[in-house]
């Protein structure tokens, strides 16, 4: 159990401290590129005639099955093979599961390129949002670069750690895939609304638990506990049923309003506001959430450090005591 242990632990930590430090570097091919490209092509073959949602269903569960069941292969293999092989592809694969350090770069880039000119500003937020930014005011630029920092915090780092936690790297990896799915056709338009409707409640229910839990490690890191009501009043009022708990908490935690109409794909879209202080936001508010962001990021890996040392303990408990258990050997 110890060594099962490490070989959990010691990916989860490599893995978690290559994404502070290099983020997602561009020459470095990426899994999630693949995904998209596989969730592309079945799209492009699929979403046509009839039964979309029944094709899109299938769709989905080949593409979920899937990745877990290569992962998980890929990963015994190299396990059987040699440990610290295993180790090292585990550490290699938390790393491209991980966007912390990305998306932090990426907002502050928005606030730099904002602070520049309103045209700048509207060009660099359009890579990390998937709304319409040509009409964007210089408020709803920033506003827009927190609301998706909160949003994927959850998304690209507490999630995936969540998932590690549960099922490992395969599941880690798996997670990612439905994550990736619910960006490129989880949308409620003419074109994916039937064709992405598994997809989408899938993501839903993927990031249902982990949603939460970064609103609430949001709230503890910030000191700011008494932000729970605050949390659950407007998480409760977004569209999305997961997305609207980090925004809630970083709303409160920075005491700014998110929400409003948004345009995607040449609709609008009205989303509920979430606070009442619509107050400009500046470089200061940027700086705090990115703080909030790395302390809660290490905050899971700490709160997965001591899972494990718990089932350890208990595992020695068990021994020591005699009992023969065959949920440990």
């Amino acid at each position: 159990m110890d060594i099962y242990l490490l070989t959990l632990w010691i990916p989860l930590v490599a893995g978690f401290l290559l994404d502070r430090l290099l983020g997602d570097p561009p020459f470095l091919p990426h899994p999630v590129v693949g995904f998209g490209k596989l969730i592309a092509f079945s799209e492009r073959k699929w979403n046509k005639g009839k039964y979309r949602k029944a094709k899109g269903t299938l769709a989905a569960c080949l593409l979920i099955t899937g990745t877990f069941a290569v992962n998980a292969l890929l990963l015994n293999l190299c396990f059987t093979w040699n440990r610290w092989a295993g180790i090292a592809v585990s550490a290699v694969g938390v790393f491209y599961c991980l966007a912390g350090k990305t998306l932090a770069d990426e907002v502050r880039m928005v606030f730099q390129a904002a602070d520049r000119s309103l045209e700048e500003g509207r060009k660099q937020v359009s890579r990390i949002v998937g709304r319409d930014t040509k009409a964007l005011t210089d408020q709803e630029v920033r506003t827009a670069a927190l609301e998706t920092l909160a949003e994927n915090l959850s998304d690209g780092v507490i999630a995936p750690l969540f998932w590690y936690l549960l099922l490992g790297l395969p599941g880690m990896m798996t997670y990612k895939m439905i994550n990736t799915l619910d960006s490129m056709i989880g949308y409620k338009n003419k074109r994916y609304k039937d064709f992405g409707c598994f997809a989408a409640h899938t993501d839903d229910a993927a990031n249902y638990l982990p949603a939460r839990l970064t609103a609430l490690l949001m709230a503890i890191v910030a000191g700011r506990r008494a932000l729970l009501p605050f949390i659950k009043k407007y998480g409760r009022r977004h569209a999305s049923p997961n997305s609207g708990f980090p925004e809630a908490a970083l709303a409160g935690i920075l005491d700014c309003r998110f929400g409003g109409p948004h345009d995607y794909f040449g609709e609008t879209v009205y989303k509920p506001y979430i606070g009442t202080n619509n107050r400009p936001l500046n470089g200061g508010d940027m700086q705090r959430a990115i703080a909030v962001n790395r302390r809660s990021e290490t905050a899971m890996l700490l709160l997965i450090t001591a899972v494990y040392l718990l089932i350890f303990l208990f595992y020695l408990s068990i021994r020591g005591s005699g009992i023969d258990s065959g949920l440990f050997q």
